[in-house]
């Protein structure tokens, strides 16, 4: 494997042999299954029930094929940028391979270069240099998603399926694919009203505005913090004293705390974000989750895994979306609560989306919620 690997083994063999079987090319027995994996998120953590957690699952699934890797869940408290990359920093000697979730982590592209030997993989955005500016780099494999075709498919679910003809989306911060969801969801909201005989009103609470990394006012419904349940539970309570009946949540686990404001609502509902939250809905006898957006992280994360165990990970800047089976949302019996209307009109609607005929708005792919193509 790496020469790393082989100074780590050192610790246990006598070093003429170990020195043996580097000077062969003899691979040590982790080879193929022993990488050591660090998974680095943001405050809410790896069991948010959405965002880092569906990371994790995909080194999850790795390491269940290959029972020699480890992983270490390593939590950055603060979601400061600046600590984001410290941690790394700090970390990057112990690790063979380093997964970064989240846009804070743009930063890391110095460490990457100067760790030839670990690679990366970063999660809902591309690296930068010093200045900002985005770079590709020889060992980071960088992916970010259209999460506008996701909150999309939300969209249409929740001006379909609203009795109050009230809907809204609550988010953590103003991050570029937060706003993807935000935008994504409204551009639904519109496309239902106009080609579905839907009559849906996006509600906002001004006070909860956004500011995109612009600086930017995106309107919405922003809590501030991807890990204040607390906070969410308000803002949920705040949208559903105004009338609304269905709340799309990306929001990390600050999006549990409005799941909590539904559960204890009546005739209110949930989608979900990033994964299928259907379990999370359990509510009595009942279930308060509509369906969930859908950003396919593990598999792709699984994906990037295998590649470093075969030797053929090569870093890259990939953008995924429908058209990869990247995104999308869930219609499976049993795991949400849809119309067969609505299914078929989401079906219809996201075809498009996949072929390209319709671009729902996004932070920065020059649409908006009320004009995009295809609308």
């Amino acid at each position: 494997m790496r020469k790393k690997i082989c100074s780590i083994v050192i610790a246990f063999v006598t070093m003429a042999a170990m020195m043996t079987g580097c000077a062969q090319g003899t691979a040590p027995s982790t080879q193929s299954s022993g990488l050591k994996i660090a998974i680095v998120s943001s405050p809410s953590g790896i069991d948010d029930g959405s965002f880092n957690q569906n990371n994790y699952e995909g080194i999850q699934a790795f390491i269940a094929s290959n029972p020699g890797a480890t992983v270490t869940p390593v939590k950055e408290e603060s979601g400061d940028v600046a600590a984001a990359v410290q941690v790394v920093a700090d970390i990057v000697a112990d690790y063979d391979v380093i997964v970064c979730c989240g846009f804070q982590f743009a930063g890391i592209g110095s460490i990457a270069k100067e760790n030839p030997d670990v690679d990366f993989i970063l999660v809902d955005t591309y690296p930068t240099d010093a200045d900002g500016n985005e770079q590709e780099v020889d060992n980071i494999y960088a992916m970010q998603f259209k999460e506008q075709e996701g909150g999309f498919c939300a969209g249409i679910a929740a001006a379909m399926e609203t009795k109050t003809g009230k809907v809204a989306v609550v988010n953590g911060i103003a991050y570029p694919s937060n706003v993807n969801y935000q935008w994504g969801f409204e551009s639904g909201v519109n496309y239902a009203n106009k080609n579905y005989g839907a009559d849906a009103e996006v509600v906002e609470i001004a006070s909860y505005a956004g500011t995109d990394v612009t600086g930017a006012n995106v309107g919405g419904n922003y809590v501030g913090d991807f890990g204040d349940e607390a906070t969410g539970k308000i803002v949920g309570e705040a949208l559903i004293n105004q009338g609304v009946d269905v709340i799309f949540a990306a929001a990390g686990s600050s999006g549990n705390g409005v799941l909590t404001a539904v559960k204890e609502a009546k005739d209110v509902y949930f989608i979900g974000c990033d994964v299928d939250q259907y379990n999370d809905g359990s509510n009595g006898s009942g279930n308060v989750v509509l369906t969930s957006a859908l950003k396919i992280m593990d598999i792709n994360v699984e994906r990037q895994l295998n590649a470093i165990k075969d030797g053929t990970f090569k870093g890259q800047n990939a953008l995924l979306g429908a058209d990869t089976d990247s995104t999308g949302y869930v219609k499976e019996d049993g795991r949400q609560q849809l119309s067969a209307d609505t299914i078929k009109a989401i079906d219809e609607a996201f075809a498009k989306v996949k072929s390209g005929e319709i671009v729902p708005a996004a932070n920065f792919n020059g649409e908006t919620p009320e004009s995009f193509k295809g609308l």
